[in-house]
């Protein structure tokens, strides 16, 4: 090695002691005076292991800080740097835990037991992991070399504690599988609850557990142990398939539709999904397609929509009764109480309680003027769903169109429904009166009965033909009666036969033009 002015320190060592310079390396060159040239140490080696440290030691302060993302950069760069230095690779894998990506973290882990045998921490970590993982032979191998690595009284205690807990481990999964195996689904069921609390990223107990929930007629309960397993284990086409059909069963087509799009991502050639994508889809579209035929308020098309539906999936009770319910709303929208009571009613012989059949047939009910019914459905719904402001506010219009009908009804007056178009309202109301004219009636007593009738009939007539008065009285208030507007501000009716004369019936509103005289 050559002399070289570049890299060379001219140091004057203290008297009577030799001079050590850390990272620099003594060059046995000329001594001038009492200065000795020291030669700086610039080998490739030695600037790489400072590079290594500075990234480890900025590492280390921004996990402190808690910036996981940077830290690991660092850490990766302290990797690469040097690969066979262990702190890296514990390091790495303490972020990677604390990110909880405890899947990158063995690997890193593996490394350190490798390059460092006797570093226990890390294979202490390493059979946490594993145990969590159901790996149960191998953590009780790392929990046994710990034990025998002279560790420290607190690892010692941890290692002992975990190897109990994995010989437990052990014990209750063979007794899960026998349970399994006999088809005692509710034993295998409380074993596997156990172990899981322990074992959590065990993939194929949970998906055990999930087959006894099915096996059990719970597929519900199936669906999240299934997810996780989806996540646990790489490719896993199996857990997406059955998450969907699962989905298709409890009637939620949207989710299972996106579950099997997961399946086909993994391997577009799965048959089962494809086959299955096929039907969610097409089931799918018919279902969107109805719905936005409600909002537009095509109901008798969306009825169609629905019974297209029913034929598509007949295997599936879920949506013949779903289907069956939106059908029943949809007559009821359309004011066709009829045919929504018997849709109605249909659904609520298979469910009871559901609160949109009850509803909907409430609100046929009242069309109806079945005014005991609608007030029973309405107290029904209420009854599963007591915060429903539609149902309370249904019930209050119910409770006051009883007490309404009980006193005059305008619409039974002229003999219409109650959905009937002003047109028909007008030609009814022209029909009566000129029946009940009092001019058609010549007896004394008869003609105050026309009177009276007369009199209602065109009170009924103003009524029904005023689209602000006409709402109030489907709203369970008389616009005519003083004591239905609650002591004031109403228009009390209280006219006489003469207060009518002189108006005309085939007119569509207002006064007559002038007065008929019949013979």
């Amino acid at each position: 090695m050559l002399y070289d002015p570049r890299t060379t320190l001219h140091v004057s060592p203290p008297p009577g002691r030799p001079l050590w310079i850390p990272g620099f390396q003594v060059w046995p060159g000329t001594l001038c005076g009492d200065s000795l040239n020291i030669k700086i140490d610039t080998c490739a080696e030695c600037g790489i292991n400072g590079d290594v440290e500075r990234h480890l030691e900025m590492g280390k302060k921004l996990l402190a800080a808690g910036q996981l993302a940077d830290a690991l950069s660092q850490f990766h760069a302290a990797v690469d740097g040097d690969p066979d230095n262990y702190i890296a690779y514990y390091r790495r894998a303490t972020v990677y835990l604390a990110m909880g990506k405890s899947k990158a973290a063995i690997p890193d882990l593996s490394k350190v037991v490798e390059l460092k045998t006797d570093f226990t921490a890390a294979r202490l970590q390493r059979g946490h992991l594993l145990l969590k993982q159901g790996k149960l032979d191998e953590a009780e191998d790392d929990f046994k070399k710990v034990l025998k690595s002279h560790p420290s009284e607190n690892e010692e205690k941890e290692a002992q504690s975990q190897l109990l807990k994995a010989d437990e481990m052990q014990r209750l999964r063979s007794q899960a599988h026998s349970a399994f195996d006999r088809a005692d689904y509710q034993a295998a069921i409380a074993f596997l609850d156990t172990i899981l609390e322990v074992c959590v990223w065990d993939a194929e107990l949970r998906e055990l557990r999930a087959e006894c929930f099915i096996k059990e007629g719970e597929p519900g309960k199936a669906i999240s142990d299934l997810k996780s397993a989806s996540k646990l284990k790489n490719d896993n086409t199996e857990a997406f398939y059955k998450i969907s059909t699962i989905y298709y069963q409890l009637g939620d087509h949207e989710l299972s539709l996106s579950e099997v799009r997961e399946c086909l991502k993994l391997d577009q050639d799965h048959k089962r999904c494809f086959t299955h994508y096929k039907q969610v889809k097409k089931l799918n579209k018919l279902i969107e397609s109805a719905e936005e035929l409600i909002r537009e308020g095509r109901y008798e098309d969306a009825v169609s929509k629905y019974e297209s539906v029913m034929k598509t999936e007949p295997n599936t009770p879920i949506y013949t009764i779903r289907s069956k319910e939106r059908i029943c709303h949809c007559f009821s929208k359309d004011e066709k109480p009829v045919e929504a009571i018997k849709a109605c009613s249909e659904v609520l012989q298979l469910e009871p309680a559901n609160v949109n059949a009850l509803k909907d047939r409430a609100e046929a009910y009242l069309i109806e003027e079945m005014y005991d019914e609608a007030i029973q459905d309405y107290e029904t719904a209420q009854e599963h769903n007591e915060n429903d402001q539609q149902i309370r506010e249904g019930l209050e219009k119910a409770q006051r169109l009883l007490k309404q009908s009980q006193k005059r009804d305008y619409y039974k007056i002229l003999g219409v429904k109650r959905n009937a178009k002003k047109q028909e309202i007008i030609k009814a109301y022209r029909k009566l009166a000129l029946q009940w004219h009092p001019d058609n009636f010549q007896n004394e007593e008869e003609k105050k009965k026309a009177e009276k009738k007369f009199i209602d009939i065109a009170a009924a007539k103003e009524v029904l033909s005023d689209p602000e008065m006409r709402k109030k009285f489907d709203e369970g208030e008389d616009p005519l009666d003083a004591e239905s507007q609650q002591g004031g501000g109403g228009n009390s009716f209280h006219r006489s036969w003469n207060s009518w004369q002189g108006f005309n019936p085939f007119s569509s509103g207002g006064p007559f033009r002038f007065k008929f005289h019949f013979n």
